[in-house]
């Protein structure tokens, strides 16, 4: 048998080609590799593999950030603190991953649409984040003064808001 056109049977090729779940697979998969391409490609433009480390280098990666990784190359901190002292939690890493990554999804959509407040402010977790994080270093220091089981706890940042990135 013959698969040429003048038999009128179609090859298996040209069947499979032609079916709608093959064309429905077909889309979904050029879809799928699409947004994975176009992902990767903007994390590596973005030299987002240099989020996922502890080098302050990475937070200056952005313009916004000049001005607090400024403050932090000259002030009280760098030599015993990094960004991610200061800004992701230490109760496990999971924990650190994930306000990482809140915050990196949150500042791409933000710069990328041109949407974020200049200078830049922190955000209430990052606040709370960086708070925990002075009573993590800082415990000897604060334990007498911490009220943290009252309804008025100790807030660092009202007094130490420029810490680490004060010129």
């Amino acid at each position: 048998m013959s698969n040429s056109p003048s038999t009128g049977k179609q090859g298996v090729f040209s069947r499979i080609w032609t079916s709608a779940p093959f064309r429905t697979w077909l889309m979904l998969a050029a879809v799928i590799g699409g947004i994975v391409g176009l992902g990767v490609f903007t994390f590596a433009y973005a030299q987002g593999a240099s989020y996922l480390s502890d080098d302050p280098s990475s937070c200056n990666n952005c313009h916004v950030m000049r001005d607090q990784y400024d403050g932090w190359n000259h002030g009280s901190h760098k030599a015993v603190a990094t960004c991610n002292d200061c800004h992701t939690p230490h109760s496990s890493t999971v924990a650190k991953y994930t306000v990482k990554a809140i915050n990196g999804i949150r500042h791409s959509v933000a710069f990328t649409l041109d949407n974020f407040h200049e200078p830049i402010q922190i955000t209430s977790l990052n606040r709370r984040v960086a708070q925990q994080s002075c009573l993590y270093c800082h415990a000897d220091m604060t334990a007498y003064m911490n009220h943290a089981a009252s309804d008025d706890p100790t807030d660092c940042l009202l007094c130490h808001a420029r810490v680490g990135h004060a010129k």
